[in-house]
């Protein structure tokens, strides 16, 4: 009978996310901001009833909370996003409110994507996805430099194919 292999430690990821990705952040939330109070805006302007006063409030609401939001969360974000890979696994830590730690076995890699959305190319930035055979879903690294994202891919590609195993 064959012994299990140790469990891999559940320790915080070592390198953060490109500091570009506190912009980032920011313009994503801003532009979701603005579409949502820009229409409450118009409606509140077109009407000329009382629903237009309450529609006045609820568009200042949803800019004060916007513009908190961007300015509050985006540097949480970048303090506490981190990643690594190691020969064993991948590590990453994320989100503000509920925060996730997921380590993904090497062993277990089926692909591993990046992507570039409209505003990160603009910014030089770039998102990792690494899918394997998990119920939990891909492992998803955002706001990497471009540069980073394109070597970690690469890295993570060679590390895959030197590791035994058939990622199911």
């Amino acid at each position: 009978m064959t012994a299990a292999p140790p469990a891999l430690p559940l320790r915080p990821p070592t390198h953060r996310v490109s500091p570009r990705a506190v912009l980032w952040w920011r313009l994503r939330a801003l532009f979701t901001t603005v579409a949502l109070g820009v229409p409450q805006a118009v409606v509140a302007v077109l009407l000329s009833t009382d629903v237009s006063a309450w529609l006045t409030t609820t568009t200042v609401l949803t800019a004060v909370a916007g513009l908190a939001y961007v300015a509050v969360v985006p540097p949480l974000l970048y303090r506490i996003h981190r990643w690594e890979v190691t020969p064993e696994a991948v590590y990453t830590l994320s989100g503000w409110l509920v925060r996730e730690w997921r380590i993904a076995p090497i062993s277990r890699v089926q692909t591993v994507d990046t992507e570039q959305g409209p505003l990160q190319q603009l910014l030089k930035l770039a998102s990792v996805t690494v899918t394997t055979a998990s119920a939990r879903g891909p492992v998803t690294i955002r706001g990497l430099d471009e540069a980073a994202a394109a070597e970690l891919a690469r890295t993570l590609t060679e590390t895959t194919q030197a590791t035994p195993g058939d990622a199911t």
